[in-house]
């Protein structure tokens, strides 16, 4: 099948730029949030990057225009009756996002493919709820999505190939590198990334080295562009401690048991960058 039209669910930082590289690489877009303030700072959030991106000159006004002309605003989800695709990128959170996978499964058009950018939620349990689990589908794009080049695509137990094809073909239409994983917790990106970030947060907590200290040897070290901990703040430590608990819940194994550190943290609402403290101080 041919992928024209694509509705994103869930107009925050991931979704708003979900559809940003959609509507950058030639499909007609609905950027869709029950949530009217929501849904009015995604839209504005994607004109922002994109007049960055022509005041860095890389790319013209006139691509600009374009792009904003295919992105339409939508509160409504019945608005994906004709849309060949849903991407759906709310809270990471199963009955949300099994509600809204039932609601689509009843307005999406039989032909449409519908897809989770969850990170860590078994994508088999979301086909579940649906009608249609051949045509159900993981796209987990890596944020900040206008630049990341990579697309984990996750097979639910009932995915047919047809639709993983036609999921992988658009991931290349949209400039990004597409993996095939299998349905397991955390995929591979959470399931090597947040371990590590989980054992950095330990040897703060047992006072092996300072925060700094720790995201030096690894930026030095290891090459890494960011140390573990700037990197956790970025994620949003609420992020990280969710997916820790679903590796330790569906995994099964001590060594995913997230730090008492990280606990206390979230606790305290610090929670990173979004909140102004996490392991570094904000202004």
């Amino acid at each position: 099948m041919e992928i024209k039209k694509v509705m994103v669910v869930g107009a925050g930082q991931m979704g708003s730029g979900i559809a940003q590289v959609c509507a950058q690489s030639g499909y007609d877009v609905l950027l869709n949030d029950m949530n009217k303030d929501a849904l009015e700072k995604g839209m504005n959030r994607i004109e922002k990057l994109l007049s960055r991106s022509v005041e860095k000159e890389r790319m013209t006004a006139e691509d600009k225009e374009a792009t904003m002309s295919r992105l339409t605003p939508s509160s409504d989800l019945s608005d994906a009756k004709d849309c060949d695709i849903v991407i759906e990128a709310v809270i990471e959170d199963m009955n949300i996002k099994q509600s809204v996978f039932q609601q689509l499964d009843k307005v999406a058009p039989p032909h449409a493919i519908l897809a989770s950018n969850t990170s860590s939620l078994p994508i088999t349990e979301i086909c579940a709820v649906t009608n249609r689990p051949e045509k159900v589908i993981g796209m987990h794009f890596m944020n900040p999505v206008p630049v990341m080049k990579l697309v984990e695509v996750i097979r639910g137990l009932q995915t047919s190939d047809e639709t993983y094809k036609a999921v992988e073909e658009m991931s290349k239409k949209l400039n990004k590198t597409s993996v095939e994983v299998n349905d397991f917790p955390g995929f591979v990106a959470n399931r090597v990334l947040m371990p590590m970030i989980n054992e950095a947060i330990y040897t703060v907590y047992e006072g092996v080295a300072s925060v700094e200290d720790v995201d030096t040897v690894m930026k030095l070290g290891m090459n890494h562009p960011m140390g573990p901990l700037t990197l956790a703040d970025f994620i949003g430590l609420d992020t990280c401690l969710y997916i820790m608990e679903v590796l330790h819940e569906g995994l099964g194994d001590s060594k995913y048991r997230p730090c008492p550190l990280l606990r206390k943290y979230v606790s305290a609402g610090w929670l990173g960058r979004k909140s102004g403290r996490g392991f570094y101080t904000y202004e």
